[in-house]
């Protein structure tokens, strides 16, 4: 089971399982601890470049198509069949700091790892 939640929402123990952040940047004002953050695999999150070129008025459509491009790279394959590994033992929860993770990039690898 794949959960996405904001990482500024307080952890749910015994329901989010592992916790895995799944943005480039560590979130404003939110100290680590606070967090509850297992994972931090930033081979799996947009890059830099793609971020900012979404930012600057890139659609939707194409920040997918770049994302998953992005995720077809041998860094970020060998990194998602960890992460599959993690999702076969239990929940995971996919944690970002947008404001509507279920349409955002953390959505978008949420289908790639339950396929």
């Amino acid at each position: 089971m794949i959960r996405l939640r904001r990482v500024y929402d307080p952890p749910e123990p015994g329901v989010d399982g592992v916790r895995i952040l799944v943005d480039r940047l560590w979130p404003r004002g939110l100290a680590k601890a606070v967090a509850g953050v297992d994972e931090w695999p930033k081979a799996v999150t947009p890059s830099t470049e793609l971020r900012k070129w979404f930012h600057d008025g890139g659609s939707a459509q194409e920040f997918r198509e770049r994302y998953e491009a992005e995720l077809a790279e041998p860094g970020a394959v060998a990194e998602l069949d960890r992460l599959r590994g993690l999702i076969g033992g239990g929940p995971v929860t996919l944690l970002t700091a947008v404001k509507d993770p279920g349409s955002s990039h953390a959505a978008v690898l949420a289908e790639l790892l339950s396929d």
